[in-house]
């Protein structure tokens, strides 16, 4: 049986990483759902183009058991959550990354995702593939220059242009 994954989109995300992540699922049967970090379901893509998702963060708060995987869609996901932090959709995507981290559940990002994840206090001592601009801010968790890394639960991709170097790693514990 397939695992079910809830997908966490920025507003912007990059569109170019969630569109990988939302293919391959869809072409391999696996169970999604997307989750806007924002106040309503209707965000954009970095480029522009919009999209309606299944529900806001807040909607996954206290559902994180119906989902074996989190998967987190970079964008513009720093400068982003700098501006945002105390919003309550801010504070629910750490809230919720914390859930999902603190049940051992597979987690999975790309770009800044890891620094996120190190953020949320769930990634301490873990090898996580991070974006250059963000290796030197990871406190717990261990950066690497690894296009991609599997750390026990954690999946992370350093961008989403090696995100197809980490696709097949994860869609194998995903089916």
């Amino acid at each position: 049986m397939t695992k079910k994954v809830a997908i966490l989109a920025v507003n912007p995300v990059n569109g170019s990483g969630l569109f990988q992540y939302l293919e391959s699922f869809f072409e391999n049967g696996i169970s999604y759902k997307v989750f806007a970090v924002a106040e309503t379901t209707h965000i954009k893509t970095n480029s522009g183009v919009s999209l309606q998702v299944d529900d806001v963060v807040a909607g996954l708060k206290g559902k994180e058991s119906e989902f074996d995987a989190l998967v987190f869609a970079c964008g513009d996901a720093m400068p982003k959550f700098s501006e945002n932090a105390g919003r309550p959709e801010y504070q629910d995507l750490l809230a919720v990354i914390k859930t999902f981290g603190d049940k051992g559940k597979l987690i999975v990002g790309h770009c800044v995702g890891g620094l996120l994840f190190d953020i949320a206090g769930i990634a301490a001592g873990k090898r996580l593939a991070l974006h250059p601009f963000v290796q030197g801010v990871v406190k717990s968790a261990i950066a690497t220059d690894e296009a991609y890394a599997v750390d026990r639960n954690f999946y992370t991709a350093q961008n989403e242009t090696s995100l197809h170097l980490l696709i097949p790693e994860l869609l194998k514990v995903l089916k």
